[in-house]
């Protein structure tokens, strides 16, 4: 009786937050062009649920990463990912935000993937991705958020524990990038 009932909170709540995704935007770039654009009237982002983007990390539970993310911008980025709320999702959209990109092999300063940084659910290595394109991972998002348990999640989140920075100093703990 008790996996009954558990089965279904489970499924009511992972059904709201998947419905009700609130996104954080953090645009450096031109993906963050293509971002803005999924918010006008041809995309129209209000039919899944986050239409608003919000301006403060703990009003949100979505974080759209959108650009090249530098050595110098990661504390920062770190710092708002550890202010959202929970359970929290992260969307890599771009080639510079999934793997540095251009800039993966010439720029000593550009991080070669936020996943190093902060745990990534859904990867958009375009350049820059299609509005249309991230609508599908905010859909593929949904799909996923709707599938997992809370015990999943926490495997997720200690599986992908690996930080270059220390954000209570702000020194950078690895140093061989």
């Amino acid at each position: 009786m008790n996996n009954i009932i558990v089965t279904s909170i489970d499924y009511i709540l992972n059904w709201s937050r998947a419905n009700s995704l609130w996104p954080l935007t953090f645009a450096t770039s031109c993906c963050g062009i293509e971002m803005m654009q999924t918010v006008a009237s041809d995309n129209d982002i209000a039919r899944f649920g986050s239409e608003v983007f919000r301006g403060s990390p703990r009003q949100a539970d979505l974080l759209i990463c959108a650009g090249t993310i530098t050595y110098k911008m990661a504390p920062v980025l770190v710092r708002l990912y550890e202010q959202m709320a929970e359970p929290k999702y992260v969307i890599a959209m771009g080639a510079c935000t999934c793997g540095g990109g251009m800039f993966a092999d010439t720029s000593y300063s550009v991080i070669n993937g936020i996943d190093k940084i902060i745990p990534v659910d859904i990867y958009l290595p375009m350049c820059p991705p299609r509005p249309e394109a991230l609508l599908d991972a905010i859909r593929k998002l949904q799909d996923k958020i709707k599938k997992e348990s809370i015990i999943d999640r926490k495997k997720f989140l200690e599986k992908h524990k690996t930080k270059l920075f220390d954000t209570n100093s702000n020194k950078e703990v690895i140093n061989e990038y």
